[in-house]
């Protein structure tokens, strides 16, 4: 949603007052100005520490302070202009800091010393602001005086103005990080996520057999065979495993495998077979495999009530040149639903805890998200000679388990470790499934709704040309924009209530990028699987929070008209709006639009005069 998250009561604090009087910044390159370089390295420490970047000052920037500051001066940002600057040194500095295109935003610090006056100094820089009122929308401007008495009356001076100020440097860089994460949150809500790298289709159907095979047998843990089958049923790419039923078989598959291998029991009783002493990894003979097996049966006999029922799998060991090994998991949290984990994998996963959490649904940004926010992410970009991973069939694999999850409610945790992953791709070596009988549908546990797939619809025109029906998604923003291109300017008119030569751009991404639980918009498009079809007409309502009344708009393309298609429109949404429970749906209709006057008529619709706007008819239909 664009919220910004803090940890505690003063960073609380601390984001109120940064987000209410800076101006909003365009980037996250930060100059420090300072008297005291002690307090210039604990900021930049904390900038660095928390991610930020440091300005690099430009020669032009870097000519005019060895003009006006003494030789000493750090010649470099954090810009130190020394403890006995006086006021006018504040202002040639920050003059010409704030001149510097590669510089977002200044925090300027003072500590007090016996030379200069702190209440001086701000009002130096509050004089320099007024000054340069272009220069202090373009750059943001921070505070941080230290101190109480002088540097107090300094600090209320920079809030009555509007400049954020703190009491240390760390509380202020802090201040300038959550702008710049809120900054993110914001532009990240009017991304176009990327489209598919390919057509997924997930066998679900085979899905459902599984899990209910697992079910009708009392069982909470799928087989590894079986968790595998599930994947690779919503295109997950896994080792080749198979299934052995004794110490002989397991031997037998191994020959006939060829190479090293891997053996692991097979068991829904024995979960965490790693720890428990079930796998055994690079058995490069038959005979090896054999007698492995029977050490299992002897090790676990104690476990499992009659050891010979203890079977066993086998799977080709796979070893790649700088792969590296991740996790992929989903636990159902009480609150929030299914919660998806990613981050680095193998054995020591539990140990390094390098790993970050979702809500499903993923689309290809949210997942690629996901995967840089974490440590493991500056390895798999490459590094030393060693080659960068495919990061797009990560993002895509979670993406995959993302939408397993939203389909299947049986499913209640899933851990995929290790997902073994290079440039060549993702193989999922190993993985674990618990399954519970649902209550509900999948799409009800969810925090936040998924696309509504049962609402695609094929719709076949009188020339019998097809198109599909479908609800709208994020990645439709290309195609909407070349709607609105093709219609003429009395067209916008009447769909927009007013002319507008462009769609704005944060306009366009909420149109597309919708809440699917309050709102709903229905697109015609084109019926053959491209990913950037055209859109030929878009349908929708948004509802209040109780779903009482819900406001209706429609757009049709010039080249479909006169094909029944807006009777078409308006009617489905009619019909979804009904089985969602609202309890009216309304519009507004410039009165000079009597096509869509006359629908809305044929429709049942009741009208009525907008007294604040003659030239607008609001429309309402009960339903």
């Amino acid at each position: 949603a664009g919220v910004l998250r803090v940890n505690d009561l003063e960073a609380l604090f601390d984001a109120v007052s940064t987000l209410g009087q800076l101006q909003p910044i365009t980037g996250d390159r930060l100059a420090l100005l300072t008297n005291g370089g002690g307090i210039g390295v604990m900021a930049t420490d904390t900038l660095k520490y928390k991610k930020g970047t440091l300005a690099r000052l430009s020669e032009a920037t870097l000519q005019k302070l060895n003009a006006v500051l003494p030789p000493t001066w750090s010649h470099g940002n954090p810009v130190d202009i020394i403890g006995d600057a006086p006021p006018q040194r504040y202002i040639d500095a920050l003059s010409a800091i704030m001149e510097d295109p590669g510089v977002d935003a200044v925090l300027v610090m003072n500590c007090p010393t016996a030379i200069g006056s702190s209440t001086d100094a701000a009002q130096a820089v509050l004089e320099t602001v007024k000054k340069r009122p272009s220069h202090t929308r373009r750059c943001g401007l921070l505070s941080c005086w230290i101190g109480e008495g002088p540097a107090e009356a300094a600090r209320r001076m920079f809030h009555e103005k509007g400049i954020p100020s703190y009491e240390t440097p760390t509380k202020a860089v802090r201040g300038f990080m959550q702008m710049v994460r809120y900054r993110h949150s914001q532009a990240m809500l009017m991304e176009v996520p990327a489209g598919m790298p390919e057509t997924f289709s997930p066998e679900r159907d085979a899905v459902k057999r599984i899990i209910a095979a697992a079910l009708n047998q009392r069982r909470d843990w799928l087989l590894e065979t079986e968790a595998k089958a599930v994947l690779a049923a919503y295109g997950i790419p896994v080792v080749p495993t198979v299934a052995a039923d004794n110490p002989d078989e397991a031997a037998r598959v191994a020959a006939e495998m060829g190479g090293p291998v891997v053996l692991k029991v097979l068991s829904s009783i024995i979960v965490h077979k790693s720890d428990a002493g079930g796998v055994a990894l690079n058995l490069t003979t038959s005979e090896a495999v054999r007698q492995r097996a029977n050490r299992m049966r002897e090790h676990f006999r104690q476990a499992i009530e009659d050891v010979s029922t203890l079977r066993f799998s086998i799977q080709p060991m796979i070893q790649r040149a700088h792969a590296h090994e991740l996790i992929v998991g989903m636990h159902v949290d009480p609150q929030f639903g299914p919660v998806l984990l990613f981050g680095h994998g193998g054995t020591a996963a539990e140990v390094i805890m390098d790993r970050c959490l979702a809500l499903p649904p993923l689309n290809m940004n949210l997942a690629r998200e996901m995967i840089a926010s974490t440590r493991i992410h500056r390895l798999l970009t490459g590094y030393r000679g060693v080659p960068a991973v495919d990061l797009a069939e990560i993002a895509f694999t979670l993406v995959k388990v993302s939408q397993l999850v939203c389909d299947v409610a049986e499913i209640a945790e899933l851990d995929i470790n290790p997902l073994l992953c290079d440039p060549q791709g993702v193989v999922a070596l190993d993985a674990r499934l618990r399954i519970q009988p649902a209550d509900g549908t999948a799409n009800q546990r969810l925090a936040i709704c998924p696309y509504p797939t049962e609402l695609e619809q094929t719709i076949r025109l009188p020339d019998g040309l097809q198109l599909l029906l479908r609800p709208i998604r994020p990645e439709d923003e290309p195609a909407f924009q070349r709607l609105f291109a093709s219609l003429s300017p009395e067209d916008v008119r009447l769909r927009f209530l007013h002319p507008m030569k462009m769609l704005p751009k944060n306009l366009a991404a909420r149109l597309t990028q919708i809440d699917y639980d309050r709102e709903m918009a229905l697109v015609l498009t084109e019926n053959h699987g491209r990913k950037n079809g055209e859109l030929f007409g878009v349908v929708r309502f948004s509802a209040d929070p109780d779903l009482e009344r819900a406001e209706f708009a429609i757009l049709l393309g010039k080249e479909k008209t006169g094909l029944g298609l807006g009777p078409m429109l308006m009617r489905r949404i009619l019909d979804y709006a009904r089985g969602r429970g609202i309890k009216q749906i309304f519009g507004e209709v410039l009165n000079d639009n009597r096509p869509m006057l006359a629908l809305c008529k044929a429709l049942g619709f009741k009208r009525r005069r907008v007294p604040d706007d003659p030239g607008v008819t609001e429309v309402s239909l009960t339903l």
